[in-house]
C-alpha cells in the first residue's frame, strides 16, 4: 500500500469516527503531513466539543519541593539540606488558599515533592485545612506517584486512603507522574518511582470510587515514536474500562536545569503534531488540553485548531515547569485567555474542574490588577 493510499484510508476512518490501531498511529506520527494531522484532529475535536474552548480560574500549590526521588528530567526537586529546598507551613498554605478564593478561583491544583521526613497525615492535613477554610474550592490534589508514596508510607489499601482524602475534601486527581510508560524509557527517566502499572492501577481505583482524574505524557526527552504511541494506547485502554479520565495533557519536556539539559526542547511543530495525534488516537477522552505554561502562549493558541479544546487556566504560582526553563508568564488574566480563544476562532467558556460551565454574576470577571487577580465589577 502506498503512503498516500494509507493516509487516505486512515483519514476516512477518522472522519467516520472509527478507532485507529498502533500501526496506524505510528504511521501518522512518522509519515503524515502536519496539516493532514491537524485536519483530522480538528474533525475529532469539533465532533466532541464544537467550537468551544474551555479555561478555568485556578491557582497552583506546591507545598514542598523536597523529594525522595531524583528523576533526571526534574528541575523542581531539592535535597533536604539544599538551600533551594522549602516546605510550606499551614499558615502559608491557608494564605495561598485565601488568595485563590479572593481571585475568584474555582480550583486549587496541589502537587509537589515527596518529603521523606513528613508523615502521611501532613499531606492529608493540607487538603483538610484548605477544605475546612474554603469549602467552595475544588481541590485537585496529588499525582499517582504521590498516591503510591502514601500507600508505601502507611501500608494501607489505596482505596482506603483515597476515601479518607475524599472525606477531607479531595475533589479529583491530576494526571502528572505518567511521564512515558514504556520501561525502556521510564527506567531511565525515573527508575525508582511508581511504574506504569502502578500509575494506571491508581487511576483505575480512583475511577472505581467515582473520583475523576486527568492523564499526561511527557514527550521530547529520550523516548522514540513507538513509546509515545504505546503510552497513548495504554491510556485509551484504561479509559475504555473506567471512563474516569476527563482530560489528556501532552507535556513538552523542558530540559533547562535538569540532568538532560543537553537535549533540545521540542519545537512548535512537534508540539502541534503530538497534540493532533493525541486527539486522533484518544477517541474516548472528552478533552485535550493545550497547557500554555509548557507550550508557550502562541503555540497553545494554535493548538486549538490541532485538536485541543482547553487552555487550562490562570495558573498562578506554577513552579515546576518554570524551574525547568519555561519562560511563559506566571499567570494569565481571564481577559487574556478569552481574547486568545476568540482570536483562534473559538468560543471561550469558563469551566470548573469537572467541566461544568461557570456563570459569573452579570458584570463580574476575574482580572489582573497589578500582580493580583480579583473578582470585581467591570
Amino acid at each position: 500500500m502506498t503512503q498516500s493510499t494509507q493516509l487516505k484510508k486512515i483519514r476516512e476512518k477518522v472522519f467516520a469516527g472509527q478507532r485507529l490501531d498502533f500501526d496506524e498511529g505510528l504511521f501518522l506520527h512518522d509519515q503524515a503531513d502536519l496539516f493532514d494531522l491537524g485536519e483530522m484532529a480538528n474533525q475529532v475535536r469539533e465532533r466532541k466539543n464544537g467550537k468551544t474552548a474551555y479555561y478555568n480560574v485556578n491557582v497552583h500549590l506546591n507545598p514542598t519541593n523536597i523529594c525522595v526521588y531524583r528523576c533526571v528530567f526534574c528541575a523542581f526537586r531539592a535535597d533536604l539540606k539544599s538551600p533551594k529546598g522549602y516546605r510550606m507551613s499551614d499558615g502559608e498554605i491557608l494564605e495561598r488558599a485565601a488568595e485563590a478564593e479572593a481571585r475568584g478561583a474555582t480550583e486549587m491544583h496541589i502537587v509537589g515533592g515527596l518529603h521523606h521526613e513528613m508523615p502521611y497525615d501532613w499531606y492529608l492535613n493540607i487538603v483538610r485545612i484548605i477544605h475546612q477554610a474554603h469549602p467552595k474550592l475544588h481541590l485537585k490534589a496529588f499525582t499517582a506517584v504521590e498516591w503510591d508514596w502514601f500507600a508505601r508510607l502507611t501500608k494501607r489499601p489505596l482505596k482506603e486512603l483515597m476515601q479518607e482524602f475524599r472525606e477531607a475534601g479531595l475533589g479529583s486527581i491530576p494526571g502528572g507522574g505518567a511521564e512515558i510508560f514504556h520501561p525502556e524509557v521510564r527506567d531511565i527517566l525515573c527508575e525508582h518511582k511508581a511504574d506504569a502499572e502502578a500509575w494506571l492501577k491508581i487511576h483505575q481505583e480512583a475511577h472505581e470510587l467515582g473520583i475523576k482524574s486527568n492523564a499526561t505524557m511527557l514527550y521530547g526527552s529520550i523516548e522514540k515514536p513507538m513509546h509515545r504511541i504505546d503510552h497513548l494506547l495504554r491510556l485509551r485502554d484504561l479509559q475504555d474500562r473506567t471512563g474516569g479520565f476527563q482530560t489528556f495533557i501532552p507535556l513538552a519536556f523542558h530540559p533547562d536545569n535538569t540532568k538532560l539539559s543537553h537535549i533540545k526542547k521540542p519545537d512548535a511543530i512537534t508540539d502541534l503534531r503530538i497534540m493532533a495525534l493525541s486527539r486522533i488516537l484518544l477517541d474516548n477522552f472528552p478533552h485535550i488540553k493545550a497547557y500554555w505554561v509548557m507550550l508557550g502562549i502562541r503555540t497553545a493558541q494554535v493548538a486549538l485548531s490541532f485538536g485541543a479544546d482547553d487552555l487550562d487556566g490562570t495558573v498562578v504560582h506554577e513552579k515546576i515547569y518554570h524551574d525547568a526553563g519555561s519562560d511563559t508568564p506566571q499567570e494569565l488574566s481571564t481577559m487574556d485567555i478569552r481574547r486568545l480563544i476568540q482570536e483562534a476562532g473559538r468560543i471561550p467558556v469558563e469551566r470548573d474542574t469537572l467541566y461544568h460551565e461557570v456563570l459569573r454574576e452579570e458584570g463580574q470577571r476575574a482580572f489582573r490588577i497589578g500582580e493580583r487577580l480579583e473578582l470585581n465589577q467591570v
